[in-house]
């Protein structure tokens, strides 16, 4: 779980780095109550209530200082803790901590907010202690929000309401066996309180630039741990050597066309448990590891951060492990032109296999 805490500071980088000439936040708190979703079978006996918990977030506001605020219609950006209460003696409760960024639609009066962050849950899997817990095989989690709002504010004086929809999901992208993970769908109603009530005028740019660029390379190297499906296999590192082209052709957008080599040890040792435990499968014990893959992608960029999403396809592929297709999504943080980090997960379908730290060079 070590490379996890990554992505709380990775993303609060951004969002604390930035200036902003003209300044005002305000604090929301949010009341949520639903349910667990049933996106596997193997879970129905953790869904025994309805989840309930609130969200506390504090956001600043942007007003165009910057060309990408003007482009994402002026978002806020900020952090938020969340507290929840998932109703099963075998789930207890999780706390989590967020970044988090909100855009507006429909003359900002629907918030859309997606935050990106760490959980911390009460009651892992255990195998003597708690064997049914197979949703969270670690006490620390990577989290991820979603909530979308209806929302005024300044209704009496600086107080304002909102109401929607929040999605919460906790897994530990197979860092450690078991992780079903968990995703909840819940209703939620709650208040803003605006901390600066002055008003303040939206930046328009004189001219609006358009961005394209000629082709480029990049090269990224990832890694971490993982463990495979079987509890107790062990944990193991694994090492991915991406090469790929993009073509940016605007000032929010790239698509990206490449191929990449995946060494993942974890995979030797589910070679090994599968010839001996299902020799009906015909794996001697012998295949290779490695597998190869070519992918195609969408790189969404905001200020320094961009967000990607990628679809790739196994063209060596010695054992079957999952399928042969995989999907990867996560962020990135540039530092300059040609240097960025990312964080990714790479899954397949709704199975993750990995959290990826990455850095390379995009040139």
């Amino acid at each position: 779980m070590k490379i996890l805490p990554v992505a709380l500071f990775f993303f609060s980088l951004n969002l604390f780095s930035q200036e902003n000439k003209t300044k005002s936040s305000y604090f929301d708190i949010n009341y949520f109550k639903g349910n667990i979703a049933l996106h596997n079978t193997d879970i129905q006996h953790l869904i025994t209530g309805h989840p309930e918990g609130f969200v506390i977030g504090w956001s600043k506001k942007t007003f165009g200082n910057e060309e990408w605020e003007y482009e994402y219609n002026y978002p806020d950006y900020g952090i938020s803790f969340t507290y929840q209460n998932l109703k099963n003696k075998y789930l207890g409760d999780n706390y989590g901590i967020y970044g988090h960024y909100n855009f507006y639609f429909f003359k900002r009066n629907l918030m859309f907010r997606i935050g990106q962050g760490l959980a911390v849950t009460t009651n892992p899997y255990d195998k003597e202690k708690n064997f049914r817990n197979i949703a969270f095989g670690s006490r620390i989690l990577s989290s991820t929000y979603v909530m979308l709002n209806y929302k005024k504010e300044n209704l009496f004086k600086k107080l304002g309401i909102q109401t929607g929809l929040t999605l919460i999901h906790y897994s530990n992208a197979n860092v450690k066996a078991p992780n079903t993970s968990v995703n909840s769908i819940t209703f939620n109603v709650g208040i803003n309180y605006q901390i600066d009530n002055e008003e303040h005028e939206y930046i328009f740019p004189a001219e609006k630039v358009k961005i394209t660029e000629p082709v480029k390379f990049n090269l990224v190297f990832r890694t971490g741990i993982n463990e495979s499906d079987v509890i107790g296999s062990g944990q193991y590192s694994f090492y991915i050597f991406s090469a790929y082209a993009d073509k940016r052709i605007s000032r929010k957008s790239a698509f990206q066309l490449g191929t990449e080599v995946f060494y993942s040890n974890f995979l030797k040792e589910y070679i090994k448990y599968k010839s001996i435990s299902f020799p009906e499968e015909n794996i001697k014990g012998s295949e290779d590891y490695k597998r190869v893959g070519i992918f195609a992608g969408h790189e969404l960029f905001v200020n320094r951060f961009s967000v990607v999403a990628q679809y790739g396809y196994y063209v060596y592929y010695p054992v079957d492990f999952e399928g042969k297709t995989y999907i990867r999504a996560g962020l990135k943080r540039y530092f300059g032109k040609n240097i960025f980090a990312a964080l990714t997960l790479k899954s397949h379908g709704a199975k993750a296999e990995s959290v990826e730290f990455g850095i390379g060079c995009r040139f």
